[in-house]
């Protein structure tokens, strides 16, 4: 059997994670496997190995990015969030693995459609064993979602209401008890086209008695928040 050299490149700015994912992969590979694993903490770091490793014409095979890191000194990546955008542009036949203790379902709904990971693991779902099954369906028949993603999927997929990345975005930020007058700065949009979305989203979720107090609950019981 002929032996498969993987190369993995692991982005997380906690070391004692990193070496928790490094032991698990190590000890549950294939035996015709050899896993060449590099660490790096933050983006400037995780940069400089993904174009070090395209230069030399061995790009990673497999990238797992944490969502919360320190961003680059020059300000354009700001977490591995963009990490990932930016090898699925550069590097398509890679693989990535998003890794995050987010569960908000907007943070969640926005990083599959613009990143579409072949692995989105919520740390807090995430076990030795359940890392070494992600490992082998991201290999072989991507993707893999941990239970967290799956449940979220699973709500929205029987909620027929169509809501856009704004709105999304309207929606997370009232939950969080942002004030309306506010949400001008968080959205780009004027005060009166907020106006009016949120009337639209009060008639799309069906809120009789007109409050965002309402809004928020029913759209948290949809799934939306």
């Amino acid at each position: 059997m002929d032996n498969k050299v993987l190369k993995i490149l692991m982005v997380d700015d906690h070391p004692m994670i990193i070496e928790g994912y490094q032991h698990t992969l190590l000890a549950t590979k294939k035996e015709n496997q050899t896993l060449e694993i590099d660490i790096a903490t933050d983006c400037d770091s995780a940069l400089a190995a993904i174009k070090k490793s395209k230069n030399i014409g061995k790009p990673y095979n497999i990238y797992f990015f944490d969502i919360s890191i320190p961003e680059s000194k020059d300000g354009i990546y700001k977490s591995g969030e963009d990490l990932a955008k930016y090898v699925k542009q550069t590097q398509p036949e890679s693989k990535v693995v998003i890794l995050t203790m987010f569960n908000e379902v907007y943070r969640i709904h926005s990083i599959i459609r613009s990143i579409n990971p072949e692995g989105f693991l919520i740390k807090s779902d995430l076990t030795s064993s359940e890392l070494a099954s992600a490992f082998e369906v991201i290999q072989n028949r991507p993707p893999f979602y941990t239970g967290t993603i799956n449940n979220i999927i699973k709500r929205s997929i029987f909620n027929p209401i169509e809501v856009d990345e704004i709105n999304h975005k309207m929606l997370h930020f009232l939950s969080l008890g942002v004030r309306t007058k506010d949400l001008v700065g968080h959205l780009g949009i004027t005060l009166s086209a907020i106006e009016k979305r949120k009337k639209n989203l009060k008639e799309l979720f069906a809120v009789e008695d007109g409050k965002d107090e309402t809004l928020i609950q029913i759209a948290k019981e949809k799934g939306y928040i």
